[in-house]
Parts: C-alpha cells; sequence; structure tokens
C-alpha cells in the first residue's frame, strides 16, 4: 500500500509559510530592539523569547486560549466567519510562534555585532536610517540573519506538542510530518515512521548545510574577492541608487563659519562647549576623555546635546529652544574616525561613492576618480577594505569624507592606529589636503605636536570644558593655567611665593625668579617648558644672566634625537627621586654637555618663564 505523502507537502506548505513570516517580523523585531534596552524593552523581550522555555503545551494552551471560540482574537474572527482552531492555518501560526524567538534572537546577535561606527558614518554621508539599514546593516548581517532563517525553518518543520494542541492531528489536513511519525509508532508501524524521520532529516540536514555552503562563499566573496578590471563606471551600475536633486548649499551661498555652544550631561562630567571659528583648521586639544570626541559626534549630530545651539554656515543644525534637531545625513558633515569606519563588504570604490548617491553615475564616476587621485590611490579602486593597508584605509576614510563635499570635516585621531614614519606621511598629505578644501576643519587630537603642525588655532578641553582658544603659539607661549600648561607639554611647574611685583620664590624648584611680566594676585604657580631650559659655559655664577643657578644631573633619558635631562637646583641630589627640572637637549649639545664638569650653569630666562592661575 503506498504511503500517503500528504505530511510531506502540508509540513513543507506550514513551516515555509512561517518561516516567510518569523523572517519578515523576527528581522523588524530585531531592528527595533537595537540599541540600549529600557525596562519596557526588557519586558518585551521577555515575551518574545518565551516560547523558546516554555514547555510545547504551554504555548499550545496559551494559542488556545487567544483563538479558541472564546478567546479574544476567535471572538474576533468569529464575526468575519474564520475559524483558526484544528485548521492548517494554526499550525502555520503554532510554527510562527514557536520558531520566532530563534530568528529574532539569531538576527539581533548578527545586528550587534556590526560595528556601530559604520551605521554612524554611513548616516554623516547623508544615508537615511532606511538606506543604512539596506545598505549596510543588513549585507553585513546577511550570514547571522540566513542562519536564523534556517534554524526557524527547522524548528518549524519539527514542531509537535503545540500544533498537536491548536491545530490537531486531521490527516490531509492539518497532520504534519511529526504527527505522522508520532500516532505511526503509537500504531506499531515502525516502517513509515523510519520513513518520516528519514524524510524530516534530509530536510533539515540539506537546508543548513545549503546555509553553510552559502555563508562561506558569501564570506569568500568579501575576503577573496576575484580580480577584475579597474573601470570604476561599471561598479555604480545597478546598486540601487537613484538619481536625486537633493542640494546642499555651496559654501559660497551662504554665511560661512560654524557656531558652536552645546551641553550635554555625561556620566563624569557635563560637556560645556562654545566656540566660533570660520574656514580653519581648528585643533581640539584635550586629555582622553575630556569630552573632544563627544564634541565631534554631537556637531555630526550622532549625539544629542542637552541643550544649546549648531549653527553651519548659517544654517540651524540644532537649536534645543527652537525643538531643532536636523537628522546626521542632512547635515554635509563629514567624519573620519580612529577606526575609519570603511564599509568591509564594499570596494574602495564603491566606499568613496557612498555619499554621491545624488550625481549621475557618470559624475558620480569622476567624482571618485578625483577622490583616489587626491590621496595616491588611483589603481586601488576595486579592493576591499581588507586588502589595504592602515595608511591606504585611512586615505580612503578621507577621500570618502571628502567626496560629498561637506561644509565641515570633523577628524577624529584619525593617525591614531598609524606607526610612526606612517603617521608623518600622512599628516603631509593632510595638509596638501587641507590647503585646497574649502571648508571648516575640526582635528582631534590629544598629542600636541601633531595638532599643533596641522591646525592654525586650538581648542583646549578639559573635563568638559574649553579652558583655552585661539592661536596656537599664544596658548603654547602663555597657557595662563596649570592646567592648559599641562595639556600643551608642559612639564616644569611650581607653586610661588610672591615677594615683590617681578620677584617670585618656586616652592619646589628651591629658587628665587625674576619675571618679565608682573605677578597678579591670582597667579599661584610658574612654569617652564622643557626645551627653553638653558646651559651657560661654565663660569663664575656672579656674572650669570639673573635667574641662573648651579645645577646637577641626577639622571637622564633618551629619545631618538633628544635627551630629557632630569636636573637639581642649588646642591647635589640625594637619590634619582630627588630633581627640581626636566629639560630636554638636542643629541648634539649632549655630546658637548655630558663633559662638562657638575655643576653646570642652569638658566631660566624671564622672558620664557609663565606665570599661571590654578585649576
Amino acid at each position: 500500500m503506498a504511503t500517503d505523502l500528504t505530511p510531506l507537502w502540508i509540513s513543507l506548505k506550514t513551516a515555509g509559510l512561517a518561516t516567510v513570516v518569523t523572517f519578515i517580523l523576527g528581522i523588524a523585531a530585531a531592528y527595533g530592539m537595537l540599541g540600549d534596552r529600557q525596562p519596557g524593552k526588557s519586558l518585551v523581550e521577555a515575551v518574545f523569547i518565551a516560547p523558546l522555555i516554555l514547555p510545547p503545551t504551554v504555548v499550545g494552551f496559551l494559542l488556545l486560549l487567544l483563538f479558541g471560540k472564546n478567546g479574544p482574537l476567535g471572538k474576533i474572527l468569529a464575526q468575519f466567519d474564520v475559524t483558526i482552531v484544528f485548521t492548517w492555518y494554526a499550525a502555520v501560526i503554532t510554527a510562527t510562534v514557536v520558531s520566532f524567538p530563534l530568528m529574532y534572537k539569531t538576527t539581533l546577535g548578527a545586528f550587534e555585532q556590526v560595528d556601530r561606527h559604520l551605521l554612524q558614518v554611513a548616516q554623516t554621508l547623508g544615508a537615511s536610517r532606511g538606506e543604512v539599514f539596506r545598505r549596510i546593516l543588513l549585507p553585513l548581517s546577511l550570514p547571522g540573519i540566513l542562519a536564523g532563517t534556517t534554524l526557524a525553518f527547522a524548528r518549524s518543520l519539527g514542531e509537535f506538542g503545540a500544533t498537536l494542541m491548536v491545530a490537531g492531528n486531521i490527516p490531509g489536513q492539518t497532520q504534519t510530518i511529526p504527527m505522522a511519525i508520532y500516532f505511526a509508532v503509537e500504531a506499531g508501524a515502525m516502517g513509515e515512521a523510519w520513513l518520516w524521520v528519514g524524510i524530516i532529516l534530509v530536510i533539515s540536514l540539506a537546508g543548513i548545510m545549503a546555509a553553510n555552503i552559502w555563508q562561506r562563499r558569501y564570506e569568500d566573496k568579501i575576503h577573496n574577492p576575484q580580480p577584475q578590471e579597474h573601470r570604476l563606471t561599471v561598479l555604480f551600475q545597478n546598486n540601487g541608487w537613484e538619481n536625486s536633486s537633493s542640494h546642499y548649499p555651496k559654501l559660497g551661498e551662504v554665511e560661512p563659519g560654524i557656531q558652536v555652544n552645546i551641553q550635554k550631561q555625561l556620566a563624569q562630567f557635563s560637556l560645556d562647549v562654545t566656540f566660533t571659528t570660520q574656514g580653519e583648521t581648528v585643533g581640539l586639544l584635550g586629555a582622553s576623555g575630556s569630552g573632544k570626541t563627544m564634541t565631534l559626534r554631537c556637531i555630526a549630530g550622532i549625539e544629542t546635546p542637552t541643550q544649546g545651539r549648531i549653527i553651519l554656515n548659517g544654517r540651524t543644525l540644532f537649536d534645543s529652544q527652537r525643538n531643532i534637531n536636523v537628522p546626521s545625513h542632512e547635515r554635509k558633515v563629514g567624519l573620519v574616525l580612529q577606526n575609519y569606519a570603511l564599509f568591509p563588504h564594499l570596494t574602495v570604490a564603491q566606499n568613496i561613492a557612498f555619499g554621491l548617491r545624488h550625481l549621475s553615475p557618470q559624475r558620480r564616476s569622476l567624482r571618485v576618480e578625483e577622490q583616489l587621485t587626491l590621496v595616491n590611490l588611483e589603481k586601488m579602486g576595486d579592493r576591499y577594505p581588507h586588502q589595504l593597508s592602515g595608511g591606504q584605509q585611512q586615505r580612503v576614510a578621507l577621500a570618502r569624507a571628502l567626496a560629498p563635499e561637506p561644509n565641515v570635516l570633523l577628524l577624529d585621531e584619525p593617525f591614531s592606529a598609524l606607526d610612526t614614519h606612517l603617521r608623518y606621511e600622512l599628516e603631509k598629505q593632510l595638509l596638501k589636503i587641507l590647503s585646497g578644501y574649502k571648508g571648516f576643519t575640526l582635528f582631534v587630537s590629544h598629542n600636541l605636536e601633531e595638532a599643533y603642525r596641522i591646525c592654525q588655532k586650538l581648542l583646549v578641553l578639559s573635563q568638559g570644558k574649553l579652558v583655552a582658544t585661539g592661536d596656537k603659539q599664544a596658548i603654547f607661549d602663555r597657557p595662563g593655567s596649570v592646567t592648559i600648561a599641562q595639556l600643551t607639554g608642559c612639564k616644569n611647574y611650581s607653586p610661588i611665593q610672591v615677594i615683590d611685583r617681578h620677584t617670585v620664590r618656586a616652592l619646589d624648584w628651591q629658587c628665587t625668579l625674576q619675571t618679565t611680566e608682573p605677578v597678579s594676585s591670582d597667579q599661584t604657580h610658574i612654569g617652564i617648558r622643557a626645551h627653553q631650559i638653558r646651559f651657560l659655559d661654565a663660569g663664575d655664577h656672579h656674572q650669570s644672566p639673573v635667574n641662573t643657578f648651579p645645577g646637577w644631573v641626577v639622571w637622564t633619558s633618551e629619545t631618538p634625537h633628544r635627551m630629557t635631562v632630569y636636573l637639581k637646583l642649588g646642591i647635589p641630589p640625594v637619590d634619582t627621586d630627588d630633581y627640581h627640572l626636566q629639560a630636554e637637549v638636542f643629541k648634539e649639545k649632549w655630546q658637548i654637555l655630558r663633559h662638562c664638569p657638575q655643576p653646570w650653569s642652569i638658566h631660566l630666562e624671564p622672558d620664557r618663564l609663565m606665570l599661571l592661575t590654578p585649576d
């Protein structure tokens, strides 16, 4: 007697439809739950996951209460002469409910594995939230989504307990393969049971193997792409972009410059930044955790200030009083992060072109070629980010940020991951590129020398507050306070006792000093930079200039070009911790100094001394 194959078709029909529904709902739910978990979200997630941990009979009982003739949904459906219980629709519903948690959790895990910086940079390149999801988040999560889909299908195919309670075991209508196995064993038809077991194993294992093969091929496509002829125009065809008439104001059409006056409450301190600047490169200098990156993120629209205002080229991007908060993708802001945040599934050319969807394919191709030439990567357009060195990735990130011609370029320590030689090479290239850039550039760094080489002006940030703004040399020469002196690299400072308007006693250095500037009542410290300490020729100290003292070398440390010399003034040191000042000298000078008898004549020039206020 031929075996009735209707359980197979019923199983494939119900599992297939349930998988389609679960696929859509699971992705939507995972995307909605992505991000910070609020208490309400935790409760929702508990409901989502419940079918995975509850016994199938409990799930079936709850579905009966919901869809039964006396249940809330059952009564509503009855008004339209629709019955769910003990139909194949019930089998689809139970399969969807029990497989949904697998799809949801796997997809959510895949979404959370995607670097948040990629999504944020995509927004600054003009991509809306929907486009970020479609072009970045979804493609990078595909392997995880496929795994979730496969698990959901396998779970739907094998559902038994809840289906039996809600859909029953009606041959030809609701009898799925698990039902057929159970009742075949109950009837003693072991051969038939083995047949159905074999079929369900083949289907499930085949699905898992197919998913694994696809995942390997997908990863190979990204990590081991086939060589392609370097034709950028081809890369931009059929990529889902549509020509757009969207237009951002050109720099010449509006009042240039940026005004920032924002406050934001952070965990350790309150960020409070106010500055105005125009068409120049400004360095935002400060220690790690001082609020530099948060300031950039607020300007880019990635973070929202608690209150304040941001105006770029006459256009208000944020105003808490007027309830204005322009989305990141509409701000015309270029952003380069420390880790570059290149889209790994897109080629170099496609990365650069990501923010150019408003251009025609021909103009887009031309702009990409221009940017590749600008950063000396003309033949790298068809490569993927993982095929590039760190320096090349940094240049691609810079080209991508500049391609849409942003009104402001935000650079968040772009050289921090590079070695010293490459850093200097890219600094030179960045200076060349910025010389032709008409917008405003904000360069974040904690390295004084780096910021000094690249920027014309400095903003010095400490614990969320701007403690100094202005010309870089002026801040370097006259920092004003102990904090600014420290942040700008001053290693020597001491509390003082005021003797008269031009005379102070440096308490930590144990010496009396003459100052060029008069001492004010609020100045409590004195400082001098290490490279400004002078070593005079041996001679009578009474004939030496003011502020000249005998000094002994306590110990030294060496760099490739300089020596740091730790000095004790007045009397010989007791041990290696007994020193007053750090001086820096070139090695050529050190080769002469080291052979001179001690004590040396240490001169602290009055006009080099910096009078400082307390923090």
